[in-house]
């Protein structure tokens, strides 16, 4: 699902895209495909399973969805994950929109995916207006303990942007924060696009993933829906001047899976019908999802050697930038409207995470990050049909957020895809209610 923001920067929903399907890739092939499934620190003569436990990823999106606490708990069962701590801070009271239900659905699971021990928080904007998505921001990034905020929106440049690169920053006083976002999923058509652009987020760009039953990668290459370019407005940041020397800002920082044709199953629940379906979704809001989850494990590993939370603009930007090219899949193939080459490209990034190379290089010196062999075998894949279809009974969180003050030219637009997993390329529907 593609959704463009219009002229009043309101996010409008695109239908949803048909796609031949390739695959569908479960969680656990996803976690191994990165290095992420069995990930295990050792520390102090410990081993701690890597799952992100004593973080809190803050999801920002749009509007209500009643039923994400469910879908979460019905997604777990299917696939034998745990239930997270969730919470929700609902801004947008009973307001509610498909689309956007849809792209929260995809966030919590998938992030959760990446990271099964941290906490969710989904702090839901009043409206798809770029002010209040920016009120939820800053709101999420204050939240006690959010080490990450994930953002799966976006949109073209726009005069004025760079003033508001300061909310993409740790508040004073509080744990180490990393933003991530979605590089966007329109290729090279609309060149970077923002807030991955915002030298202080770390922009996730899309790659198409195959792999064997048990996950291990049998190729991976650019998608050609993968967001990437040089900004027009924000200067090249110190980092990047070790991969390219043109002044200005560049996207993607990274990339992972993205191609709805090689896409993940997401449950969601129609607010409005009530009707529950399953779908294959991709899109760079996947992506983003999977970084974001990929850090907050990183933070784990921090604080069992005792260091805070990594901040994005002066740690964990620079920190990928200068690790070693081994902690990444290089990826070679593809294009996105620019081709993927040897070293840092304008559709891959610096390539996909080697998982636990990555981590151990985020957390620290003194811990260190392995992945077990992943079985022969993997979980078969659920029908919708036999998902469990739990009651709701925790409410949303009703709090009083901050005003900001967001003023943007009328000549201004943010005309990027705030997509809701971006495309489901194939869906199977139930009928039913979670009660």
């Amino acid at each position: 699902m593609n959704r463009r923001p219009r002229k009043n920067c309101r996010a409008r929903c695109e239908q949803l895209e048909d796609r031949s399907l390739l695959s569908m890739l479960t969680p656990a092939q996803v976690r191994q495909a990165y290095g992420m499934n069995a990930n295990e620190f050792s520390a102090n003569g410990q081993t701690i399973q890597g799952t992100g436990a004593g973080q809190t990823i803050a999801i920002v999106g749009a509007y209500h969805n009643p039923f994400v606490s469910g879908e979460l708990h019905a997604f777990d069962a299917t696939y034998g994950l745990s239930n997270p701590a969730l919470l929700q801070v609902d801004l947008a009271g009973a307001q509610t929109n498909i689309g956007w239900a849809e792209e929260e659905a995809l966030d919590v699971e998938w992030s959760h995916v990446m990271a099964p021990g941290a906490s969710i928080i989904v702090v839901e904007a009043t409206s798809d207006n770029t002010s209040d998505l920016m009120n939820a921001v800053n709101l999420a990034r204050k939240l006690p303990g959010v080490s990450v905020v994930s953002m799966s929106w976006g949109g073209s440049e726009f005069r004025g942007q760079t003033t508001y690169d300061p909310f993409f920053t740790t508040p004073a006083g509080h744990n180490g924060v990393t933003f991530v976002t979605a590089s966007g999923d329109n290729g090279s058509k609309y060149g970077a696009e923002w807030p991955a652009s915002s030298p202080n987020v770390v922009g996730v760009g899309g790659t198409t993933l195959w792999v064997d039953a048990a996950g291990n990668t049998l190729l991976e290459t650019a998608w050609s829906g993968s967001g990437g370019g040089f900004s027009v407005l924000e200067h090249e940041p110190g980092y990047q001047r070790t991969v390219q020397r043109k002044g200005r800002r560049s996207t993607p920082d990274v990339a992972m899976v993205a191609d709805p044709n090689t896409g993940v199953p997401v449950l969601v629940l129609d607010p409005s019908t009530g009707q529950v379906s399953w779908g294959i979704y991709g899109g760079t809001s996947l992506s983003t999802q999977l970084f974001g989850g990929l850090v907050a494990v990183a933070d784990q590993g921090r604080a069992l050697a005792g260091l805070g939370t990594l901040d994005g603009a002066t740690q964990t930007l620079p920190l990928l930038y200068s690790v070693s090219s081994a902690d990444f899949r290089d990826i070679t193939a593809g294009s996105n409207g620019h081709r993927a080459t040897c070293g840092y490209d304008l559709a891959t990034g610096l390539g996909s995470p080697q998982g636990a190379l990555l981590v151990s290089d985020l957390s620290s010196p003194n811990v260190h990050a392995t992945v077990r062999t992943a079985l022969s075998g993997t979980k078969a894949r659920a029908s919708a049909k036999s998902a469990a279809r739990p009651r709701i009974s925790d409410p949303a969180m009703h709090v009083t957020i901050e005003r900001i003050s967001l003023a943007m030219p009328a000549s201004s637009r943010l005309s990027d895809t705030a997509r809701p997993g971006s495309a489901a390329a194939q869906s199977e529907s139930s009928s039913g209610t979670f009660q």
